[in-house]
């Protein structure tokens, strides 16, 4: 019974104070909840008075600043909860220092990996070879240092042996984009750039160079520093005062130019200063003592494994008007000079203000300065008179026309005039070599082949940014100049004087001497100076200007030089200087193709044993079925022999015999006859390791038509000046001559053929051997 009255008694109490009591519970909960809301931010707020760091800190080191800093923690709180109190309601102030960054510590210097390797590579440019000749004395100097401080105990650390390129022959993308990767056997090793390099008033490889460091700095698609991951670097530059007295007037300006760059895509990682010398005052000395600075730099990055850090600059691209700033005082005055000039910037309201009051400000004119106003930018000469390039070539035997033509006499000229053969293209097309004049309006090229017979001295650029010379200038100035050479045989033994003769009538040009005479802004004005005056043209180019390709007028023949059938060879032969270097070529191959029955194509193969002719007939018979061209000429590189050459990896051991030119020519006739393209093999030279494929328009009555008939050329060309009719390569073709055709060998029977180093015994002792 009590214990049912004491229910009763609850359940009564319950249903009278129900409400209070759910009020009184809900009123906890949300006073619960508010505290636990406002009590995390107080925390926050007396916890921390210095903004956080950027950089996450590790559990470690928040443990420390929590331990060290307890007590101030709890003044500041004390002090903050005063200030709370006394306050306006208003948005949270967090007040504090930024923390101070450790003087010139260089980017990425916290993180460098210890090195167990230096590798040094010496990179140098070179027009007249004196640059070369320093860069091998460095190479030995390194060399030495590196015996020097070789330790066979010490497997750890070292100063490995350097390696030198030239910037003529390195494609770029290998070595300036991403720094090179160690080798698997050595993984820790890493890599300084030593750099030599002259500087000259005219276009060089070395303004392609730089060219290619700020497309690298300003691609969005390359990280800003692309070489941080060098040890380091440091330039050496050549120049001379004469021509330029200050570094302000130019002096050794593409050598800082090129310190500049490698400052911003290493990350400011400069080893050693930059160094100067003048040409012609005692450069080897500048050279040894900078040298000898950079050695002991060297020695410090295998010892200490890095740079380390420096005073604030240190690496910077570009140098600083401020002095030296020591204390932390100046440093913050430098502060605050960068914040002022930071506030210079316009603000959104002023924008209108400004644009409606600038335009009719007057300009201010300083009137107090003595010196004469700069004179406006002139566009500068190709190849000047005074440059190293005009020297180069002119003792190659060019005659340099204007500031960007030239004009050579062949040595088939010169053994045309003697009665002792003309070139392939008398075989093939019917050109007397005594008539030909071999000239070019612009010696600029956009490659930089390997098998270049100019020895890499001519200039090159992707973009016409030089004087331009009248054609009538060139025209007369190349016929002059080719005039005045042949004059200059005629004293020669053996010169006959009926050819000579006929050589004072220039019949044939032939557009292909050096550079790219595509490039020229008036091509189509000087071709038509060329037929006006009945000189059949023969225009070569290299695929890599498809605009100028395809504005191009008729040429008595168009060839393009086809070097490679993919794009990895062509990068590795021509060397091009433009990054879409394949998508121009594919281009170049579409344009050929809508001309083929207006223009006669001819694709000309230079075969470079060990580069593009092994396992690449299948990738050539893909061009050719591509482009569909008039003909094709097969022909083995000719070796220059020269020091360039070598540097570029080529030897007599690639050059092809003239059967294996054969054997490539036969294979890829087949090819091309098994995918139904009806071609075949129409002529040869073997004298010039040459050999022709012609497309079978070209063979009428069961006989091939490769020769050109140069009179029935002009006629049609003016009939279609005169009232538009168009004509085809099949209209001015001739048949080609019988001793030319295939497996005759191609050379004139009414010209002696004169073999050296008593060559011509021998066979004449095997003919009487086998007869």
């Amino acid at each position: 019974m009590a214990e049912t009255a004491a229910a009763e008694g609850l359940l009564a109490f319950w249903h009278s104070y129900r409400l209070p009591l759910l009020l009184a519970l809900a009123t906890v909960i949300v006073l619960l909840r508010a505290y636990r809301k406002v009590q995390p931010k107080s925390k926050i707020a007396t916890a921390s008075s210095i903004p956080s760091s950027p950089r996450s800190q590790s559990p470690e080191k928040s443990e420390k600043i929590a331990s060290n800093h307890e007590k101030e923690i709890e003044k500041e709180s004390n002090a903050q909860v005063v200030e709370k109190e006394s306050a306006k309601p208003g948005p949270k102030r967090v007040t504090g220092k930024k923390p101070a960054k450790v003087a010139g510590r260089r980017r990425g210097s916290d993180q460098e990996p210890a090195v167990s390797f230096i590798q040094p590579i010496i990179f140098f440019a070179s027009l007249t070879g004196n640059t070369e000749r320093y860069a091998q004395v460095l190479l030995e100097e390194l060399r030495a240092a590196a015996r020097d401080r070789a330790d066979p105990e010490n497997r750890e650390r070292a100063l490995l042996p350097p390696q030198i390129h030239d910037l003529s022959y390195v494609d770029f993308d290998d070595y300036f984009i991403t720094a090179p990767k160690p080798p698997s056997t050595s993984p820790g090793t890493r890599y300084v750039y030593c750099m030599l390099v002259p500087t000259y008033n005219i276009d060089t490889v070395l303004n392609t160079f730089l060219g290619h460091l700020d497309e690298t700095h300003n691609d969005f698609r390359i990280d800003t520093a692309p070489l941080a991951g060098l040890a380091g670097y440091s330039v050496f530059g050549f120049g001379d005062k004469e021509g330029w007295p200050t570094e302000e007037e130019g002096f050794c300006s593409q050598a800082k130019e090129l310190d500049r760059w490698m400052a911003k895509l290493t990350g400011k990682k400069r080893a050693y200063p930059l160094g100067f010398a003048d040409v012609k005052s005692d450069p080897e000395s500048a050279l040894k003592e900078w040298s000898r600075g950079l050695q002991d730099i060297l020695g410090d990055i295998v010892d200490h494994g890095g740079l380390g850090e420096g005073v604030p600059g240190s690496g910077d691209a570009l140098e600083s008007d401020e002095e030296d700033l020591d204390d932390e005082e100046s440093d913050s005055k430098a502060n605050g000079r960068k914040r002022n000039k930071a506030k210079s910037v316009v603000d959104l309201e002023d924008i209108k203000f400004s644009a409606e009051t600038g335009s009719s400000a007057p300009i201010p004119v300083d009137f107090t300065t003595g010196g004469k106003p700069a004179a406006p930018a002139t566009e500068k000469e190709m190849v000047p008179k005074t440059s190293p390039t005009y020297a180069a070539l002119t003792k190659q035997g060019y005659t340099i026309v204007g500031s960007h033509s030239g004009v050579k006499i062949c040595r088939w000229t010169k053994s045309a005039l003697r009665g002792r053969g003309s070139c392939y293209k008398y075989s093939f097309y019917g050109i007397r070599s005594h008539l030909c004049m071999e000239a070019t309006p612009s010696l600029s090229c956009s490659n930089k082949c390997i098998f270049c017979w100019r020895h890499g001295t001519n200039p090159v650029g992707t973009t016409w940014r030089w004087k331009v010379d009248d054609p009538e200038l060139i025209f007369n100035g190349v016929k002059e100049g080719h005039y005045k050479k042949i004059k200059m045989m005629r004293g020669v033994p053996g010169v006959r004087a009926e050819r000579f003769a006929e050589a004072m009538r220039i019949r044939h040009c032939a557009l292909s001497l050096v550079g790219e005479p595509i490039f020229y802004p008036h091509i189509n004005r000087f071709l038509d100076m060329l037929h006006s005056e009945h000189i059949s043209s023969f225009l070569v180019c290299n695929a890599q200007h498809p605009d100028q390709l395809e504005t191009l007028h008729r040429v008595t023949q168009l060839y393009v030089s086809i070097d490679a059938s993919n794009r990895e060879s062509l990068r590795k032969i021509d060397r091009p200087l433009h990054r879409d270097f394949w998508e121009r070529f594919q281009r170049c191959l579409d344009i050929l193709r809508e001309k083929r029955h207006v223009q006669r194509t001819v694709f000309r193969l230079t075969l470079v044993k060990g580069f593009n002719v092994d396992d690449e007939v299948i990738g050539y018979a893909n061009l050719v079925e591509k482009a569909l061209p008039c003909f094709v000429e097969i022909k083995g590189v000719t070796y220059c022999g020269t020091s360039t050459s070598a540097g570029a990896g080529l030897t007599m051991q690639n050059v092809p015999f003239y059967e294996e030119v054969q054997q490539f020519v036969t294979s890829l006739n087949k090819e091309l006859e098994r995918r139904g393209l009806k071609y075949g093999i129409a002529a040869e030279h073997a004298h010039s390791c040459c050999a022709l494929i012609a497309s079978e328009r070209f063979h009428v009555n069961g006989k091939w038509h490769s020769r050109i008939d140069y009179d029935r050329f002009f006629q049609l060309l003016e009939k279609e000046k005169a009232d538009g009719t168009p004509f085809t390569p099949e209209d001015y073709m001739k048949e080609t001559e019988e001793w030319a055709m295939w497996g005759n060998g191609g050379f004139d029977p009414n010209d002696e053929r004169v073999y050296k180093k008593g060559k011509k015994k021998a066979i004449q002792a095997a003919a009487e051997a086998q007869g």
